[in-house]
């Protein structure tokens, strides 16, 4: 094998070959992996759209540590891709000092902004979807007690987690809510065990639903939530199928969205930030046969006229970030 072949894996060596003549798109995903039923996944999905519908193909690489993120940027800008993806905030720093080397080569970086001309930054606002789905969390709870665990102790995770509480102390001014991070290096985004043992430690508490944004880590939450008869919301992609009945939602975050919407401009990308939002639907909630019992027509009559005012500016859900503060809950 090559050394690159060994880097990228046969699969993906063949796709960013081929791709070199054509400027075929490619994808790098984060620390976690493409089938982590969540933020990667959703990115993997998107890419997956855009070559069903187009015929298309694309490269793709899975990382195996933060070592590998500029050379893999650099090989993939190398061999001619273009657009490049990259899925995750920690492809910013490699990316800053990457993208100048290839002015011709367009990039899309989620969750993080990079102020460079052939640069696009997609950033969401999941303090809106997330405040959404607190709504249904505090609708839901039977104890007046709802949960929320994170992965990396980061701002961004932290906007999660106010979100969600704003949205719980709107329809429910009494609620509790308990909010704990799985930790504080990437590991967290892989570990499922200390998901599940976080939720216990909630549970014990009082949570009788509990909201994950933990990528990896929260598998371990939805399934040990499922297993103690407590109700668990998912996050980023649709996890409301890994146990029917028990997940009452998931926050949409929509890097499927992204993804295929880069793929899709191809090398005619527009560069510069860009926001995804409720308003264009960038996050939401998920509903679906997996959840639709769980789902009244009062919470979704609610959930939706909250939608819509955020949609029309007239509802205005703090962001974490903006401030490093949170009105609903202290870290």
């Amino acid at each position: 094998m090559t050394l690159m072949q060994k880097f990228l894996g046969a699969s993906a060596a063949l796709a960013l070959t081929a791709g070199a003549a054509a400027a075929d798109p490619a994808i790098l995903f984060d620390l976690g992996g493409k089938f982590d039923k969540s933020f990667n996944e959703s990115a993997y999905n998107g890419a997956e759209r855009w070559a069903t519908e187009t015929g298309g193909s694309y490269a793709e690489v899975e990382i195996q540590s933060d070592a590998q993120r500029e050379q893999a940027i650099r090989r993939f800008a190398e061999s001619g891709a273009n657009p490049i993806v990259m899925a995750g905030f920690s492809w910013a720093t490699p990316l800053g000092e990457v993208a100048a080397d290839y002015p011709d080569t367009k990039f899309t970086i989620i969750d993080m902004v990079v102020d460079a001309p052939n640069v696009r930054s997609v950033v969401f606002n999941e303090h809106e979807g997330s405040y959404l789905v607190g709504m249904m969390a505090a609708m839901a709870s039977e104890s007046d007690t709802v949960s929320f665990i994170g992965g990396m102790d980061i701002p961004l995770i932290r906007k999660f987690a106010c979100g969600y509480a704003q949205g719980a102390k709107a329809a429910n001014p009494d609620v509790t809510i308990i909010a704990n991070m799985t930790g504080t290096t990437p590991a967290a985004w892989n570990d499922p065990v200390k998901g599940s043992e976080l939720t216990l430690a909630q549970i014990s508490q009082g949570s009788d639903v509990v909201f994950a944004a933990a990528g990896g880590t929260g598998v371990g939450v939805l399934q040990t939530a499922a297993d103690n008869d407590i109700l668990s919301i998912g996050v980023d992609a649709n996890q409301n199928y890994l146990h029917p009945g028990q997940v009452l939602t998931s926050m949409l975050k929509r890097v499927d969205n992204a993804v295929y919407d880069a793929f899709t401009a191809g090398t005619d990308l527009e560069t510069g930030f860009n926001v995804m939002g409720v308003a264009n639907e960038g996050v939401g909630y998920a509903l679906d046969e997996f959840n639709a019992e769980l789902v009244g027509e009062e919470m979704k009559a609610a959930v939706d006229a909250a939608a819509a005012e955020m949609a029309a500016g007239n509802l205005m859900v703090h962001d974490y970030t903006s401030d490093e503060s949170c009105p609903a809950l202290d870290f």
